[in-house]
């Protein structure tokens, strides 16, 4: 029997993988808060587009708002949640699916920030996995509508990296790292404290920039000032990790290790940091409609989660006795500008921090 999945949020990450395991034939249901965004899937199906023609497809999928879901009390147990929730909603989520998970059934964390502590202090490590889409920039920018904004992976890059918290391969991630391969290629890991705050890392450097300066990825990377501390707040993100024993993968095609020197004033680490970002903006397959979830919060006026990703590498810092002043600083800009105390702008940047 096929394993029934629940996905938790539906939105641009939640849905895009709900929809393309649904499409390969697993058994998925999609719960969600936004009500026209279910009523446009079960009436039309999820539409799912890409960057190429041939990525595109429409998904009939089940749906539901989580006002639904004392449904499944009379339905098969939930054999895998995922939850892909924003992470200040990931308490309340895992109490709301874990009562109907069946006896091994689990929770997988495919989310922006480390929240699986989180979620195995309400359902127990054991039934905790973390999943990390390294790359996939998507946007649910229509009811029932998501789009891809980068290429997929395939083998130039490993879209998504599952594994356990403890560290060693299951055959529970090995079956579903096999059901994930069919959206975008996949590595199932040792080391997923590590790739988790890797791509931590990934994230801190990107989206609370682009959250204040207004700025999408490619025009992020090729602004001069939101490059220059897009590498300050990555060498410090390093650094932190490096004292939390955390073995870093690269980050964004960058060593660490060199990160981290460019973001400490050596020259020819700083050269070649910013040829790789500056090498990212001008690949075809990216496009200026990709936009970072952090900045399709602030667009949408929504809450972001800039406490657990930027916020969180500061509070780690601190645990380390690591400063993070750009983080600390992005911290308070993307609060201002949720509060409408601010206009995202890249003149933004100049006020973040001292020269």
């Amino acid at each position: 029997m096929r394993p029934r999945i629940a996905v938790i949020g539906a939105g641009a990450v939640g849905g895009y993988v709900g929809g393309h395991l649904a499409r390969t034939g697993q058994d998925v249901t999609l719960i969600d808060p936004w009500p026209a965004h279910v009523e446009a899937i079960r009436a039309h199906g999820l539409e799912l587009e890409g960057v190429t023609p041939e990525e595109s497809c429409t998904v009939r999928v089940d749906a539901i708002h989580l006002t639904e879901l004392q449904g499944f009390s009379r339905q098969r147990p939930v054999d895998i949640a995922i939850m892909a929730v924003k992470s200040y909603d990931t308490e309340w989520a895992t109490t709301m699916i874990r009562q109907y998970l069946a006896e091994g059934g689990f929770v997988v964390s495919l989310q922006n920030c480390i929240n699986e502590e989180r979620i195995a202090a309400l359902v127990g490590w054991g039934r905790t996995v973390g999943c990390i889409a390294a790359l996939l920039a998507a946007e649910l920018h229509a009811p029932g509508r998501i789009r891809r904004t980068v290429a997929k992976g395939g083998q130039e890059h490993t879209v998504f990296r599952l594994g356990e918290v403890h560290g060693r391969i299951t055959r529970r991630v090995e079956e579903l790292g096999a059901m994930i391969a069919a959206v975008d290629s996949v590595k199932v890991t040792r080391n997923l404290w590590g790739e988790r705050w890797s791509k931590l890392c990934v994230n801190g450097m990107r989206n609370g920039l682009s959250a204040v300066t207004g700025l999408g990825g490619n025009n992020r990377e090729r602004n001069d000032a939101a490059r220059r501390f897009s590498i300050r707040l990555g060498g410090e993100a390093v650094r932190i990790g490096q004292a939390l024993g955390y073995d870093l993968e690269r980050i964004a095609k960058i060593e660490p290790e060199r990160l981290a020197r460019a973001s400490e004033g050596d020259a020819a680490a700083l050269e070649e940091v910013e040829a790789v970002l500056l090498a990212s903006s001008n690949r075809e397959e990216r496009n200026d409609l990709q936009r970072p979830s952090m900045a399709q919060d602030i667009a949408k006026g929504r809450r972001t989660e800039i406490e657990f990703m930027n916020g969180f590498i500061v509070e780690q810092g601190v645990r380390v006795g690591r400063a993070a002043p750009a983080h600390q600083a992005l911290v308070k800009a993307v609060k201002r500008v949720e509060r409408g105390e601010l206009a995202p702008s890249p003149d933004v940047i100049r006020d973040l921090l001292p020269a």
